[in-house]
């Protein structure tokens, strides 16, 4: 699509349209696609402004990072959100510290999530961790389970004590879900103490936990 066509389609009262217009955008640079894009930061649909984080990831200068920023904080899709995140780790480490403040203000599972897997794929461990440590006190399952995995990741990292420390406190924790993910988790460190938890864990009342013990030695 030449530019026209692309403004005429940002204008179209059609979302379909406009997701058509602002995914054509890619093939501009970004004296041209990041001003059409941040004209639709308030956009009615959800999905056009999901695209829209998408497009700001893609145009990588100053002006698509701060709105990138302001999606991420105040628009009121957690979905958005989430993406906005997911574009803004493209930045690279620059964007870890704004991830860590987002996931301690904004409580979403789908954010939260986002957020993690992010500084996971960065490499920021450390950031990685504080937000696990914040994970793990969430009142959501999902977090707390996703927030033991991510523990889990800290292997061979300045992280690994600390977290390996976080992980065998949660052997007795009284959610056979969290258990089972601390099962799993600390089948990637190796000591002593690793040993006795998991032979502990082997003789979990659930089966669920005792399998995830056992799963790689079937």
């Amino acid at each position: 699509m030449n530019i026209h066509e692309i403004e005429t389609s940002l204008n179209n009262s059609d979302f379909q349209y406009r997701l058509k217009g602002i995914s054509s955008l890619k093939d501009y640079p970004p004296e041209i696609a990041v001003p059409l894009l941040t004209s639709k930061l308030n956009d009615p649909e959800f999905l056009v402004r999901s695209f829209v984080s998408m497009g700001l990831g893609k145009q990588q200068t100053a002006e698509s990072f701060a709105a990138l920023l302001e999606i991420m904080k105040f628009d009121n899709t957690p979905n958005v959100r989430a993406e906005a995140a997911n574009s803004l780790s493209l930045f690279g480490k620059c964007a870890a510290s704004h991830l860590v403040l987002t996931f301690i203000q904004d409580d979403h599972w789908l954010v939260r999530r986002s957020i993690m897997a992010a500084l996971g794929d960065l490499e920021c461990h450390s950031e990685l961790f504080e937000v696990c440590l914040e994970g793990l006190a969430d009142e959501d399952i999902i977090i707390q389970e996703a927030a033991v995995q991510a523990l889990g990741t800290l292997t061979e990292t300045r992280q690994q004590e600390a977290a390996l420390s976080q992980l065998l406190a949660l052997v007795g924790s009284q959610s056979e879900r969290i258990r089972r993910q601390v099962a799993y988790a600390l089948k990637r460190f190796d000591s002593p103490q690793v040993k006795e938890a998991l032979s502990q864990l082997r003789e979990d009342s659930n089966h669920q936990v005792v399998a995830a013990t056992l799963e790689d030695l079937l």
